[in-house]
């Protein structure tokens, strides 16, 4: 009987692969034509800087290629039903980024490792690998729900870690950077989001009746009682601290963003918006009255041409230099390597938007939001085809949370808000929120693979 049974599953499985995957044939195409764009990008990045084309291309755009059919060949076979949008656009965006990182590197001259390009390569593998290992082991995305409140100490672990005596990470502006054995260094709190997020969703399917039903009526809204108003005000304080203590506006902002974002699609109440917005036009009034270091990103912001400004110590400069560098970008960008992106401070990473704006112009740089913004949209569409709580809330964070960053970032760069340590999802250097966003990529890859797998309700 075993041996029939082991037989049966096998001829499933078979059939499985067999059968057509029209989801995975349109991620195929979608994959190509993603990595037809990283590849074009960066030969011109070459031809526009070197007149030539180095072999290094090979290497750069072979490897992310490699990385990204791996992970493609596990959705054929362990999640057939994925989403087929999310994986080709955070591969674009990754390939652009890469591009951008390399064009930097060879104004600078970097050769090697001290190439970021190079180190943004393998910490594209780096995350691919984990992405495809939580696809494999995350077979069931619901049994994250079981580990609501693990989640949530796992998130406030991590969010410590950099006052723990000897993690901290020397030189770094904000207490947000641990570092191992002065090797290896990452920012906890890009892993944060994640666990926080996975609690948050937890926690809400748990309480929202409370939380959605039980109230008073007020200018035509149901407001909260004090008892359901604790939450808010816990995370509220929490991103409070996190600004204080680690100077790290951005990630206090993030938090307290998702969790309201999160809130408002689990009850529906435009109350809770409202009470978020004044959370935190409190918390910013208060951090600019105490915080020397938040009042002067507030002056960078206000008065970004002030000569005075420009000229301080840890004043505007790098805001104007990037404003300038979009100007000379103009409608449709000098082109790859034509421009002249590195002299603004930290282009490849903090101000890597205002560096693609000025070789693609204002028409690429609408072109990688617009691509933001389908992710977003799929994002939110897998959370609302759902039909338990819990996956459509996760989903909704998780999308909410790459929105929030990429709204922070532009904004910032642009003077549209005041500047944060936030970094561009899938574009900027670095390790940490890189590997954070493939991990995400993959939770929403599995969440969208569970929900068109269930069975459908029909009426009628």
């Amino acid at each position: 009987m075993t041996a029939v049974s082991a037989d049966t599953s096998v001829l499933k499985a078979l059939k499985r692969i067999r059968m057509p995957q029209k989801q995975r044939n349109r991620e195929f195409w979608l994959l190509l034509f993603a990595l037809l764009i990283s590849g074009a990008s960066l030969t011109l990045v070459q031809l526009g800087a070197l007149g030539t084309i180095d072999p290094m291309i090979l290497a750069i755009g072979g490897g992310l290629a490699v990385l990204v059919f791996a992970l493609h060949v596990v959705l054929r076979v362990v999640a057939s039903d994925a989403d087929p949008f999310v994986l080709p656009i955070a591969t674009v965006l990754s390939g652009l980024g890469i591009a951008m990182i390399y064009r930097i590197d060879i104004a600078k001259k970097y050769t090697g490792w001290e190439m970021f390009s190079t180190k943004q390569l393998a910490w594209t593998a780096i995350s691919l690998a984990g992405a495809i290992a939580l696809v494999i082991a995350l077979r069931n995305y619901r049994v994250l729900y079981r580990y609501t409140y693990v989640s949530g100490l796992a998130g406030i672990v991590l969010l410590i870690l950099p006052f723990i005596p000897g993690l901290r990470a020397r030189g770094a502006n904000a207490d947000v950077w641990v570092s191992i054995g002065g090797i290896f260094s990452f920012q906890p709190g890009e892993l944060a989001k994640i666990c926080l997020a996975i609690f948050f969703a937890g926690y809400l399917v748990r309480t929202r009746e409370s939380l959605s039903s039980v109230g008073k009526r007020f200018l035509g809204m149901t407001w909260p009682r004090m008892r359901e108003l604790g939450p808010v005000l816990v995370v509220w304080l929490t991103s409070l601290l996190i600004i204080v203590t680690q100077r790290d506006l951005g990630t206090g902002m993030l938090i307290f963003g998702m969790f309201i974002a999160m809130l408002y699609v689990a009850t529906g109440k435009t109350s809770w918006v409202l009470i978020g917005l004044a959370g935190v036009g409190v918390g910013v009034f208060l951090a600019t009255r105490v915080l020397a270091y938040v009042q002067g990103r507030f002056t960078n912001w206000l008065h970004a041409f002030d000569p005075d400004v420009i000229a301080a110590n840890g004043g505007s400069f790098q805001l104007v230099e990037g404003i300038f560098g979009l100007a000379h970008g103009g409608l449709i960008g000098t082109g790859w390597g034509q421009g002249r992106p590195q002299i603004t401070p930290l282009a490849h990473s903090d101000y890597i938007i205002p560096s693609l704006g000025e070789e693609l112009g204002i028409v690429g740089l609408f072109a990688i939001l617009c691509l933001y913004m389908v992710f977003i949209s799929r994002g939110l569409r897998i959370g609302m085809a759902g039909q338990d709580d819990f996956g459509k809330l996760l989903a909704a964070g998780l999308s909410f949370t790459i929105a929030l960053q990429v709204f922070i970032m532009v904004g910032g760069v642009t003077r549209v808000i005041p500047l944060t340590g936030l970094t561009t999802p899938f574009l900027a250097a670095g390790g940490s929120s890189l590997v954070a966003n493939w991990l995400i990529v993959a939770l929403l890859l599995r969440i969208s693979d569970a929900v068109r797998r269930q069975p459908r309700v029909v009426i009628g």
